[in-house]
């Protein structure tokens, strides 16, 4: 049988993303505070979202809305990575990046931290934007697992395939 082993990986529900920027418009459609402020939330491209807004208050505002909203979808704001609001013309405007896969320099992080503080015979290979950690016993696995979501690697981290 072959030995335990799960990946650590950084996606996103891009339908949860769509549900919870839908909620925002529909928020903002509807607050007091952003009536006639012509603040709108769209999807700018498969992986962009453009906030724009004729205040850069009101852009701010709008971002922790949507940001409100992804995580009550369950969606890390690590994930979502926003500029400063911009000038354009007579609105603001603001767009915002959603983020997947664990980058190259990232994954020799982790990979070095499982190393460093994991337990003996635990090994991390990087498989393109994911790594695939694997280990004698389940326990140590389980170790790995606690010391990932206890550290800060600035990416968003799921673990799947775990047998």
């Amino acid at each position: 049988m072959a030995d335990p082993s799960f990946d650590v990986v950084s996606k996103i529900d891009r339908q949860e993303v769509d549900n919870a920027l839908n909620q925002a418009a529909k928020e903002l459609a509807n607050r007091f505070d952003f009536r006639g402020t012509g603040t709108r939330i769209q999807w700018s491209g498969e992986e962009a979202i453009t906030l724009e807004s004729e205040t850069e208050e009101r852009c701010k505002a709008a971002i922790d809305v949507f940001k409100e909203k992804l995580i009550k979808r369950g969606i890390s704001l690590k994930a979502f990575d926003v500029g400063e609001p911009a000038s354009s013309g007579r609105v603001y405007k603001v767009t915002g990046k959603l983020v997947q896969g664990i980058a190259q320099d990232v994954a020799k992080k982790i990979s070095k931290k499982i190393r460093d503080e994991g337990p003996k015979g635990v090994q991390a290979q990087i498989q393109g934007d994911q790594l695939r950690v694997s280990g004698k016993k389940k326990d140590d696995l389980q170790t790995v697992i606690q010391l990932l979501k206890s550290s800060d690697f600035d990416v968003a981290l799921q673990f799947e395939n775990y047998r």
